[in-house]
């Protein structure tokens, strides 16, 4: 019956597998004078000042690109002052597109998860691909805002107890333990609702035609041909003996790179992205989105709910498909680099300069602690 099942969805799906070709491509310099927990929070510019940090933090990225202009003049990419710009605007625009309505407290539920304190990779790499293509931040920010969006009611679902059981998310109470399941479910439901309204009437300066694409991409990727068939096939498999590599990596491709192919490419769409733009930066985010999954694996089992922010362990108590259960902890981390690198060639021949945000956020998923 499950293997019926991995068939049957497995037809549904037409992406192919990332292009493993290999390129000279620009060079990326690492240095770990900083940790990369400290982009991500508030206080991040305080933090990334102190000297009482831990020798165990992951890599800052400040990543050097090699300019192809006359005289070879080299650039430094600030990666740091970047995600902390990016997140900022993001968060400003997530605030002012959900504002506190009647019903006041469905309004104050929903805000609750949307505003947490995230990575906002999703959104970032939304924005990022519109502006390597040469399109403009206002242009893109309110499909990034959707994304976040529809990213903050899988995490809420995710939650809870009919599906990954977990009482904290992002370093507070998971969703339904502050306001209970049913309303869990419905803002949740309000928020992908709200996503596709707001990137269809928010969106200034966008060619009907353009903008039909970009949702009809959005759709396909969260939906049941994307990111909801891989949920569902995690949880069917979770705890099968006759599971295998196969079944894993349709989990991870669907569950986690569909909405970061979905991110990367509806910001490709708005910026006004070629054809052969779209089939490279859709290389690029399969293989970025695979990644994260791995790393993410990995950190569940080395790291403690307080360092993630959320329960540790629990794909291992759950029985789950893991890489690390799969393969071992060793070769999950070199599956991680390897994905890494088949990503970042795929960003060879854009301008250096407008491609340094994508690449260093490659490094800095590959780096992450939490």
């Amino acid at each position: 019956m499950l293997k019926g099942l991995i068939h049957n969805l497995a037809k549904l799906s037409t992406r192919g597998t990332p292009s493993r070709s290999r390129s000279a491509g620009k060079k990326v310099l690492l240095s770990s004078e900083e940790t990369a927990e400290g982009m991500f929070l508030p206080e991040a510019r305080a933090f990334c000042n102190s000297t009482d940090l831990s020798k165990n933090e992951a890599e800052v990225i400040k990543h050097e690109n090699i300019c192809r202009e006359a005289g070879k003049t080299r650039t430094v990419f600030d990666f740091k002052s970047y995600m902390l710009q990016k997140i900022k605007s993001v968060n400003q625009a997530l605030d002012a597109a959900v504002p506190i309505r009647e019903p006041i407290k469905f309004h104050e539920s929903m805000r609750y998860s949307l505003l947490s304190e995230g990575k906002r990779v999703c959104p970032v790499l939304c924005i990022a691909a519109c502006e390597l293509v040469g399109g403009g931040e206002s242009t893109v920010m309110p499909a990034a805002c959707g994304m976040e969006m529809i990213i903050s009611m899988c995490l809420m679902h995710d939650d809870l107890p009919c599906m990954d059981n977990s009482d904290l998310r992002r370093g507070k109470l998971s969703h339904h333990k502050v306001f209970g399941e049913n309303v869990t479910v419905l803002a949740g439901c309000s928020l992908v609702a709200l996503a596709f309204e707001h990137m269809a009437t928010a969106t200034k300066g966008v060619h009907p035609k353009t903008m039909v694409r970009a949702v009809g991409e959005l759709a396909r990727l969260i939906g049941p041909e994307g990111a909801v068939a891989g949920q569902v096939l995690d949880l069917l498999c979770g705890g099968k003996s006759d599971s295998g590599l196969e079944e894993l990596e349709y989990i991870h491709h669907h569950k986690t790179a569909d909405f970061t192919e979905a991110a990367v490419i509806v910001g490709a769409v708005l910026g006004g992205a070629s054809e052969e733009e779209i089939n490279r930066l859709r290389k690029f985010s399969k293989c970025f989105g695979l990644m994260y999954q791995v790393v993410d694996d990995i950190l569940d089992v080395t790291r403690s709910s307080e360092q993630l922010g959320k329960t540790a362990g629990k794909d291992l108590l759950a029985n789950k498909l893991t890489y690390p259960k799969m393969i071992g902890i060793d070769k999950s981390k070199e599956y991680a680099q390897k994905l890494s690198k088949e990503a970042k060639e795929q960003l060879v021949g854009f301008d250096p300069e407008k491609a340094a945000p994508l690449l260093a956020m490659a490094d800095f998923v590959l780096h992450r602690q939490k």
